[in-house]
């Protein structure tokens, strides 16, 4: 008998794949742990290897498809399958494995009665708590079954809206002059991600402007060091350690919001999200424990993640964790822009264009029009936890240390 292959647990929170490509075909033969398939979450893309050698009969899923966590995906005919499948351990029969998260399988062993609820995805539960959705009522179109957020809108009393999905009708007589492409990939998951963000947070933005002056001549100052270091200096490692100063002074922005348990997660640690742009989509990293490092050791770890996540070669536990994002799009010459919260971050922070104009400033006692380096910086903000009076004071705190980089300097 051919021996299933299975969505295994990338990570903790995922609970389910995209499958991107498949690296071998039907009736391939392939060893123990070769990677036979490309999949990508809303944490990363990986390869995934074979757990068996043998041939591979059957592709179970097609590429583009979204196959949930333990979901069956290939199989492949070897010679000890039936020894393993002997001795491997029997799911819980009180419904199909492949319909359960990994802790909807722990919450089976704990409680016989989890079998009777309908199979869907915890952001599909939590959507329909909030909408009163009756789940046995809704039609799941994962697979399985399995009931996705889109279908709780769909089925849901809601006001129409943002909250129903829309199609997309051709103007008579351009259809020909359009093309379709499937929604995939990343893409797909920025999608998914931005929807969500929109409809579980009160963003709110608040914008001010910070004289980088100072911070310019510190870089140059440390930018012959770094090179010595093989690494490029940018303005990102100071932002991370002024951010990260400010986050530990104003604990209301250094949290996030569990709905279902109705508390407020307080963070006394600073993991900091960069975004990234690739050839496929903006990604968003995270550097962990952002206040232990230096400038110089800031700059080498912002700058090997980027590459990692621009080649597709970034670790799924890099993408997940953030505390609150940075964004710097200031380089396309953006004035200010408002940057949409990750989730479940409470904030994040847009830095923009460098540009040098007149300002007046008090010199020997006298107001005089000197130039100075200016940025605007643009904090997005989640209302239900950030006041406005703690997000403006948050956004100086920042401003104020990279307008004084030495501080930062010094704390490294």
């Amino acid at each position: 008998m051919p021996r299933e292959i299975r969505m295994p647990e990338l990570a903790e929170s995922v609970v389910e794949g995209e499958i991107q490509r498949w690296l071998v075909a039907e009736g391939e033969t392939v060893a123990k742990d070769q990677p036979i398939v490309e999949v990508m979450t809303d944490k990363a893309t990986v390869e995934l290897p074979s757990p068996y050698a043998g041939k591979l009969v059957k592709l179970l899923a097609a590429e583009g498809e979204v196959v949930a966590v333990h979901a069956p995906i290939a199989l492949i005919e070897s010679e000890d399958a039936a020894a393993e499948a002997a001795t491997a351990p029997t799911p819980p029969a009180a419904k199909d494995a492949s319909l359960f998260t990994a802790s909807e399988h722990r919450e089976a062993v704990r409680n016989p009665f989890v079998a009777a609820r309908t199979p869907a995805l915890p952001g599909a539960r939590r959507l329909a708590r909030q909408m009163g959705v009756d789940l046995d009522s809704v039609a799941g179109s994962g697979p399985g079954g399995r009931i996705r957020p889109d279908d709780v809108r769909s089925a849901g009393s809601a006001p129409r809206g943002p909250l129903t999905p829309r199609g997309y009708a051709s103007p008579p007589g351009d259809e020909d002059r359009e093309s379709r492409v499937p929604l995939r990939g990343v893409r797909r998951t920025i999608v998914d991600q931005l929807t969500e963000s929109h409809l579980h947070t009160v963003r709110t933005l608040a914008v001010d402007e910070a004289d980088w002056t100072a911070l310019i001549e510190a870089r140059g100052r440390l930018d012959a060091e770094a090179k010595a270091r093989g690494v490029k200096l940018t303005y990102l490692p100071f932002i991370f350690l002024a951010v990260a100063r400010a986050l530990e002074r104003h604990q209301a922005v250094n949290a996030s919001l569990d709905e279902v348990s109705r508390e407020i997660v307080l963070k006394r640690y600073v993991h900091l999200g960069m975004a990234v742009e690739t050839e496929t989509g903006l990604m968003v990293p995270v550097v962990r424990d952002v206040p232990t490092k230096t400038v110089l050791d800031l700059a080498a770890e912002t700058q090997s993640l980027a590459e990692s996540a621009r080649d597709g070669s970034v670790a799924p536990e890099r993408m997940q964790g953030s505390c609150f994002t940075v964004t710097s799009i200031g380089k396309v010459g953006t004035l200010f822009s408002f940057p949409i919260i990750k989730l479940p971050d409470a904030g994040i922070l847009g830095v923009h264009t460098i540009q040098r104009r007149p300002v007046v400033r008090t010199i020997d006692g006298e107001e005089r029009v000197v130039p100075r380096d200016m940025v605007y910086l643009s904090l997005s903000f989640d209302h239900r936890l950030i006041d406005g009076f703690t997000a403006a004071t948050f956004l100086r705190d920042v401003i104020a240390l990279l307008e004084a980089p030495e501080t930062l300097l010094r704390s490294a």
